[in-house]
This record gives C-alpha cells, sequence and structure tokens, in this order.
C-alpha cells in the first residue's frame, strides 16, 4: 500500500489529507487542519506565507506521529497571487493577496493600453482586476526580483529547494499565452515584466526534488515533492469520474464547465465572461464563475447561526419561493449584511421578497438553480456540444435539495460526488507520477460511487 501526503489550502483554511491507494481503491484521512488569514502590513492585505509553511511542517510532523510515511507529498492552493524573489533567493517584503484593493487601479492603467479584446486573444482570461499580470504591472517589486513564483511553487520551493512554475497555477495568471501553454512574450513585453523572472513551465506530475535536508530532519521523515496540479480547482477537475461531461465544483464559490483539448477565445466566450485555465495533462478548462455557497453561509450568519445547513434546507422544502433573484450581482459580494441586501433586490424590482429562513434558503438554492441554468446553455453554445449529465463535486454536492433543483431547472441528469474532489486530485497526481501506469479513472470508479439525481 502506498502513501501520499495532500495539502490543500484555501483563503481561510488548509489541511493535510493522507491517501493510502492498495492498487485498487484510495482511501483518505484527514490528519491536520489550521487557519488561514489575510495580515495587515504597511496597510496592505497580505498572505503570512512563512506561518502557512510553519503550519505545513508540523501537519507532516502530525503525520509521522500518526504513523504515517508519505512517499511523495503535493501542495495545491488558490491562484493569481505571486511572490518575488530577489538575487539571493529571499523574498521581496510580503506577498500581497488578491483582496487588496491596489489592483483595481493598476489592472484600469494596463487596459489604458491593452484592451480586453486583444488581452482575452491571448491569453484566455475572464477579466478579474486581480489577475496576476495587472497584480504585477506597476509594482515596484520587479526592480528588485530574480524569480517568479506563484503561491504553491514559493510553498514547493520552501519544502525542495527548487523552483518551478506549475502549470496549471500558471495558467490563472494571465501571463501565459494559452494556445501555446507558455509564457506570451507580448504581454510580458506590454506589462513590462521580463521573461527572465519566469522559470520553465512545469507539467503537472514532475518530481520537483526531495525535501531540503533540514525539512526531512524537522519532520521525520524524507519525500519527494511532486508538481500537482497546484490551482485547487485543476485538481478538483482531476477528480470528477466524468471528464466528457459538464462539471460543477461547488463550494464557496461555483466553478461550472468543461475539459477540452484547446481553449475557446472567441469574443462570444470574451462576451460572457467564460475563461480558460489548464488542466491536468494540458488540456483546457473552459469554465465559468458562478455566485456559489457563500451566499447561503452567509445568509447562516445574518440568522445569527441558529441553523444548520441541514436545517435550513428543511425549511427550504416546507416553505418555498419561486421567485429568483440574480446571484450573480456584484451587490452580493461581500455585503454587510446578505439577508437584508437581497430582500431589498427584491423590492427594487418591485416583488414582495423572501421573510421566513425557509424562503430565503429557498429564494437562494432556486437562484443559483437558475444561474448554473443560464450558464449550463452558454457553455453549450459555446462549445457546440449537448451535455447529458452534470458531476458535481466538492463540499456543495452534498446539498441534496440544490441538486434536485439544478437537475429540474437544467433538464441534466446530475451525478454527485466526489466531495473531496481537491484533495483527491492532488493525491491522484502523486500516485500517477510514483507509477505512470496506474490510470487514474480506474481508481476513481473504484474508490467514489456518485449519488443520481
Amino acid at each position: 500500500m502506498s502513501c501520499h501526503l495532500a495539502v490543500d489550502i484555501g483563503a481561510s483554511s488548509g489541511r493535510l489529507i493522507i491517501g493510502l491507494y492498495n492498487n485498487e481503491k484510495l482511501e483518505l484521512e484527514e490528519v491536520y487542519r489550521f487557519k488561514n488569514q489575510l495580515v495587515s502590513t504597511n496597510g496592505r492585505s497580505c498572505w503570512d506565507l512563512n506561518g502557512l509553511f510553519n503550519q505545513i511542517l508540523e501537519g507532516m510532523r502530525q503525520c509521522k506521529a500518526a504513523g504515517y510515511l508519505p512517499e511523495t507529498i503535493g501542495i495545491d492552493t488558490w491562484g493569481c497571487d505571486y511572490v518575488l524573489l530577489d538575487q539571493d533567493q529571499t523574498p521581496i517584503d510580503h506577498p500581497i493577496a488578491y483582496r487588496d484593493d491596489r489592483h483595481e487601479q493598476s489592472a484600469a492603467s494596463f487596459l489604458n493600453k491593452y484592451s480586453c479584446e486583444g488581452l482575452y486573444a491571448v491569453n484566455g482570461l475572464q477579466y478579474q482586476p486581480f489577475n496576476t499580470l495587472f497584480q504585477l504591472y506597476q509594482d515596484e517589486r520587479l526592480k528588485q526580483a530574480e524569480t517568479f513564483l506563484m503561491v504553491p511553487d514559493y510553498l514547493n520551493f520552501l519544502l525542495s529547494g527548487k523552483t518551478c512554475n506549475e502549470y496549471t497555477n500558471l495558467s490563472t495568471s494571465g501571463l501565459l499565452d494559452c494556445k501555446k501553454r507558455k509564457p506570451s512574450i507580448e504581454l510580458l513585453e506590454a506589462a513590462g515584466i521580463s521573461s527572465n523572472l519566469l522559470c520553465p513551465v512545469t507539467p503537472v506530475g514532475k518530481v520537483i526534488g526531495d525535501l531540503r535536508p533540514e525539512v526531512a530532519q524537522s519532520v521525520g521523515f524524507e519525500c519527494k515533492v511532486i508538481a500537482v496540479p497546484s490551482h485547487d480547482t485543476a485538481s478538483a477537475y482531476l477528480a470528477s469520474p466524468f471528464k466528457d461531461q459538464i462539471i460543477l465544483s461547488s463550494g464557496t464559490w461555483s466553478l461550472l464547465g468543461a475539459i477540452l483539448d484547446e481553449p475557446i477565445i472567441e469574443e462570444a466566450a470574451r462576451a460572457v465572461n467564460f475563461t480558460n485555465e489548464g488542466c491536468a495533462n494540458g488540456q483546457i478548462r473552459l469554465l465559468k464563475n458562478v455566485m456559489g455557497l457563500w451566499i447561503i453561509q452567509e445568509v447562516l450568519r445574518n440568522l445569527g447561526s441558529r441553523y444548520s445547513f441541514a436545517k435550513l434546507i428543511e425549511l427550504a422544502r416546507e416553505d418555498p419561493y419561486e421567485e429568483i433573484f440574480d446571484v450573480n450581482k456584484s451587490c452580493f459580494l461581500h455585503p454587510d449584511n446578505m439577508v437584508k441586501t437581497i430582500q431589498e433586490d427584491y423590492r427594487e424590482r418591485g416583488i414582495e421578497p423572501p421573510v421566513t429562513p425557509g424562503q430565503i434558503a429557498d429564494a437562494v438554492y432556486r437562484s443559483l438553480a437558475n444561474a448554473y441554468r443560464q450558464a449550463v446553455l452558454e457553455l453549450e453554445n459555446l462549445t457546440g456540444k449537448t451535455y447529458s449529465a452534470i458531476n458535481i463535486i466538492g463540499g456543495g454536492c452534498q446539498n441534496g435539495y440544490l441538486n434536485e433543483l439544478i437537475a429540474k431547472e437544467t433538464g441534466k441528469t446530475v451525478l454527485a460526488g466526489p466531495v473531496e474532489a481537491t484533495a483527491i486530485g492532488n493525491l491522484l497526481a502523486q500516485i500517477h507520477a510514483a507509477d505512470d501506469n496506474i490510470l487514474c479513472q480506474s481508481i476513481l470508479e473504484n474508490s467514489f460511487q456518485p449519488k443520481t439525481y
């Protein structure tokens, strides 16, 4: 039985999950969990990556204490953010987070000289003011920088001492020519970024290196550091057992799309805000960011945590409310009070708002299902393909009521699972790297049975 370790870090928390593979099935065990939060440094919102690395080391020690000796380790995180190293391979200041407001000005300035349409035709990414390209533009630290690393690349560097730019996370940066799968010299020059900053694009599955001796001594074991799909959504998509269908990664945010051999960078795709990002095997994830369970999480918080998610679902079934709202409106991104913002949206449209907890929850779930329906129609129009099913993966796939609504709204079969998709995709890449004769699809079919709606 082989043992592998997935480090999965999101914007608010991280966890270390052991994967045990017995040549047929994959079994998971969470061994450590920790918080991740922004820190304020010189008036900027930054990430404490050294603190995160210390948490990774502690989690590795916990693995050893629990009797596990992983053969490999892989790290996935969020996208877009980066670290700049100087000539001594020391970080230049703290890494600024994508939520910092400096990016709005930088994005606007760049787009004064380079059109959205022209940009999309090269990198295929939907417009987000925090895309790495915009962050780097006007970043004064570039003058001292020798090496550019995305966040998981930097954590891999701390583990192994080796630098690389893993493909899937780099594909979220806006620095790549999405057709050629390599850095765009044209965009780098337009942003004033030296191509020498970037390492060679590293494919998923490559062995980055061994643990640094001091790291191995600290955690009590040695293992290989693997380039997994280091963008968390890319790892989640690798865990889908139905890669020829629509995939919906459902959590705080929803990412709905399909896996294609080549990007779609037509104006029609840009107009409906679809993005082209990298997959584990060099393919493309054509997907759309749709507001996800963030809304119901905020509703639950506004209700004073008097209800569990399961109770809200029960109340929604008992007290339905069929009028919907546009979940993708900017007012729902970070409102002071989600419930009041939802109710005000209905009033502004001359509609009596939902009042009871059940009605509010039902309005959210029906509105989400409608948003997914619209995204499915756009996806099928862009690809020229009609899909028969939607594979919902991630924590949101456990919401049976929402799954039922999605099936009804879209007319598609909904296949729910696996839940721990991100960690599973991370582990699958490690297992395949250890033995490329092992088929990830067989592991998924043997280990995880989706629920059908």
